[in-house]
């Protein structure tokens, strides 16, 4: 992108004042008005340089709709907003509903693979995978409708509880779901095991601690 003219800078600098101030950007007469231009169609060449650089755009025929571009929108199209549906545990299996909680949003690059669908992600709690490096307050992307393999870290219903844990396929003998930690058990289903979905991403939140 060329570097914009001092007074491209302050024009565009007026349209994000104003978006701030009044909730509206401003019309072409009010940027000549405020700028002293003696005509319109100054403001007009004005707007149409700025978008021609990319730091502004607007809705065709619709008044007052500048916005402000971030030099970073162009790479917001490979953002993906994956929906978050609460928490899962990561300790002893227990019976939870899934809530809506909002979504996550990620740079598909960053993720290494493009979401669908049925992709989703639900909040880590407890320890029973830190053998994994997956700990409390972690957020885990997950893929239903994945086929489990042998050692898939799973979200699963056992028995109608909810856990996450490390699936676990014998051959010749029915699955089960592995702690990574030696202070919980395997858990072998009485009746049902439903993998709800496949671990395909992690995201970690940053803890800060208070200084003393």
């Amino acid at each position: 992108m060329k570097p914009l003219t001092s007074r491209q800078q302050q024009v565009l600098d007026f349209v994000q004042r104003t978006l701030e101030r009044a909730g509206v950007a401003p019309t072409l007469r009010e940027i000549a008005g405020h700028f002293r231009f003696r005509s319109v169609k100054a403001a007009a060449d004005h707007v149409t340089a700025l978008r021609r650089k990319g730091v502004l755009a607007s809705a065709p025929r619709r008044a007052r709709s500048l916005r402000v571009l971030s030099p970073l929108e162009p790479l917001r199209r490979q953002v993906a907003d994956i929906p978050l549906y609460g928490s899962i545990p990561a300790g002893f299996a227990r019976e939870r509903r899934q809530e809506a909680k909002g979504c996550v949003s990620l740079d598909i690059a960053t993720l290494g693979f493009r979401p669908t669908p049925r992709t989703f992600a639900l909040e880590v709690r407890g320890d029973s995978m830190i053998g994994r490096h997956i700990v409390d307050g972690d957020i885990v992307i997950l893929e239903h409708g994945k086929t489990p393999r042998n050692g898939d870290v799973v979200a699963a219903l056992i028995d109608n509880e909810s856990t996450l844990k490390t699936f676990v396929q014998p051959p010749g003998q029915p699955p089960h779901l592995q702690a990574e930690n030696p202070r919980y058990p395997q858990l072998h289903p009485v009746a049902e095991l439903v993998v709800q979905g496949v671990m395909v991403g992690l995201v970690r939140k940053c803890r800060m601690q208070n200084a003393e």
